[in-house]
């Protein structure tokens, strides 16, 4: 395995940025849909007194009381069922939040952009654009805002008031208290879903789904920070190479079902052995490999003789006639190494050693 190739940031970075497929990009649009729901749900909701208080004062038109019934109580279920019904929800519902902007800006322009109520339509949907896209939706949203407002005026011929009564000041306060509290509620639920998903994935990344050990590449890095902090505050560690005896014997004659079921009784054994500080992790196929911090080369091997001991008594379920051995190379980290890979290649000398001795024992790296 290459150093380079193998903790190199921008193959990492290549790894992580690979496309969705379109299954995944469906989900995570559908997601981001239920996401601004509520907000939007919740919001145009309570904006319909604001803007109904505004528009008792100035006589507007059936039609236009039927359009705000409709924006606050329809629209914002329609508008779900658009993106969840779309082959692209994501997309969908950014076209869905820009409707929102234009709408805004027609409320505003009829209002005669009447301060209170304009105030909290600004940052109602501000925040949902830059909640949902950033600055540059945010840019969009506020600049179609601003322009079907104008429109509105225009066509309408209204002439704007700007100040608000105290009743429409007091309809409008709850809307600018409790819609950021409402947002930074919704934020805060997914910053938590983030989190969870984060960890389920770095926990997925770094260990061995068959026996939960670690994998290779997280044991690697243990390894290399192992050998990093020994050096730097002069402490000893040994590591350890384990090899199932005859492995490809048990596949071949008993299957890989009893193969997966001696591998899971190995890891079983070495982790209710060893100690808890001690560091497990798979190579892959019958390979394991054991950080032990603080440990002389002499208890590493009493440590390995119980494990030879519990195996020795050790029975597999789905066949009993099978007895599980294990060869093991034992490496102190010595003063002349210079690199982790040189300790990793003294245990792995010594596991050949253990090998061509007959198996089934624990060698020393010389």
């Amino acid at each position: 395995m290459n150093d380079e190739n193998f903790f190199n940031k921008g193959l990492a970075r290549e790894e992580w940025n690979q496309a969705l497929t379109p299954d995944d990009h469906h989900r995570s649009g559908i997601r981001f849909a239920r996401r601004v729901r509520l907000p939007r749900t919740a919001g145009l909701a309570a904006m319909f007194i604001p803007i109904a208080g505004v528009l008792v004062a100035q006589s507007v038109p059936g039609g236009w009381w039927l359009l705000l019934v409709g924006w606050a109580f329809v629209w914002p279920h329609l508008a779900w069922q658009l993106a969840s019904r779309s082959a692209d929800p994501h997309s969908s519902e950014i076209y869905n939040l820009k409707a929102d902007a234009v709408i805004a800006g027609v409320w505003i322009g009829l209002m005669g952009v009447n301060a209170l109520p304009t105030a909290a339509l600004v940052v109602m949907i501000g925040m949902n654009m830059m909640g949902s896209g950033g600055l540059r939706l945010f840019s969009a949203g506020a600049l179609i805002t601003t322009v079907a407002a104008m429109v509105t005026l225009q066509l309408t011929g209204i002439t704007p008031v700007y100040t608000s009564s105290p009743l429409q000041g007091w309809l409008t306060l709850p809307v600018l208290v409790l819609y950021p509290l409402l947002f930074a509620w919704v934020s805060y639920q997914t910053a938590v879903r983030l989190a969870e998903h984060k960890r389920r994935l770095e926990l997925m990344s770094a260990r061995d789904g068959m026996t939960g050990v670690y994998n290779r590449r997280h044991w690697e890095i243990l390894l290399r920070n192992e050998f990093d902090n020994c050096r730097r505050h002069h402490r000893s560690a040994t590591i350890l190479l384990i090899d199932i005896d005859h492995f490809k014997n048990i596949n071949d004659t008993w299957g890989h079902d009893i193969g997966d079921e001696a591998i899971i009784a190995i890891t079983r054994q070495l982790q209710l052995t060893l100690r808890g500080s001690d560091l497990i992790g798979r190579f892959g196929g019958d390979e394991f490999a054991v950080i032990m911090s603080g440990t002389s080369p002499e208890n590493a091997i009493a440590a390995m003789s119980r494990v030879h001991e519990g195996l020795a008594e050790l029975t597999l379920a789905g066949a009993p006639q099978v007895k599980l051995c294990i060869s093991v190379g034992v490496a102190p980290l010595t003063a002349p190494m210079g690199h982790y890979r040189e300790w990793l290649k003294a245990a792995d000398i010594a596991l050949y050693k253990a090998k061509n001795a007959g198996r089934n024992r624990t060698e020393v790296a010389a």
